[in-house]
């Protein structure tokens, strides 16, 4: 049983006309050309668009590792839209949760350890009991201290999940989350991040594949730097 829950209410995600244009020499390149919406907290949205239509950038810039070039962007009431490289790190830290198709775990680190790794950034001295927590909330009490080659595909990413909940993030982000696993195993962690929804959690999911973002609430595509559709299920 997963319990890892969260208590926020109301609005997390605000983005109003964000664009981002990239510079290749003297050449602008757009990415997003203005795109707005908003997402609740406990929402479960996932984002789709084929190569190019700026889902990726769009992640970027939602996980505070890119800066738009105009437009506003408030995540859980703070304005990040013009935060320097330093606030940007600490919102990363105390705001979200990220999750990787490459799982990026330590290889030679044990579970427990991975998982406190934000903690330990964080200078937190319980992190290793909250790393342990959390493992039990993802079903991997008993491998604590199993490191990476030693677990499953859908054990690792199990292992990624708990280190992006660990910090109790306000919006926990999957990039591709089942990229790299098997069909029963994507499932599975379908099934788990349906739980963490359940419990209250803000998700917000890139993919490509229509058969995972059908667990989704809600999808936003885009296509050429626009969003083109935004639909509750």
């Amino acid at each position: 049983m997963v319990e890892a829950t969260s208590t926020r209410s109301g609005r997390v995600i605000e983005i109003e006309q964000m664009t981002k244009t990239y510079s290749i020499g003297d050449i602008k390149v757009p990415a997003l050309r203005g795109v707005s919406f908003s997402i609740d907290a406990g929402e479960y949205v996932a984002i789709m668009g084929p190569s190019g239509s700026g889902k990726s950038t769009l992640m970027n810039l939602i996980g505070c590792l890119d800066k738009p070039t105009t437009g506003l962007y408030r995540l859980d009431g703070v304005d990040v839209s013009a935060l320097d490289d330093a606030d940007l790190a600490k919102i990363r830290l105390q705001k979200l949760g990220f999750i990787f198709q490459g799982f990026n775990l330590l290889a030679r680190t044990s579970a427990v350890r991975n998982v406190a790794l934000p903690l330990f950034y964080a200078g937190d001295p319980a992190r290793e009991a909250k790393a342990t927590e959390v493992l039990k909330q993802v079903g991997l009490g008993d491998r604590l201290e199993h490191k990476p080659q030693e677990l499953s595909g859908g054990q690792q990413q199990r292992v990624a999940i708990a280190r992006a909940l660990v910090n109790n993030p306000a919006v926990l982000l999957a990039d591709e989350p089942t990229g790299n696993l098997d069909s029963t195993t994507a499932e599975e962690i379908m099934g788990l991040f349906g739980r963490l929804n359940d419990g209250g959690r803000t998700i917000i999911m890139v993919t490509h594949d229509d058969d995972i973002a059908r667990h989704a609430k809600r999808i936003i595509k885009l296509r050429d730097g626009l969003v083109v559709e935004d639909t509750a299920r």
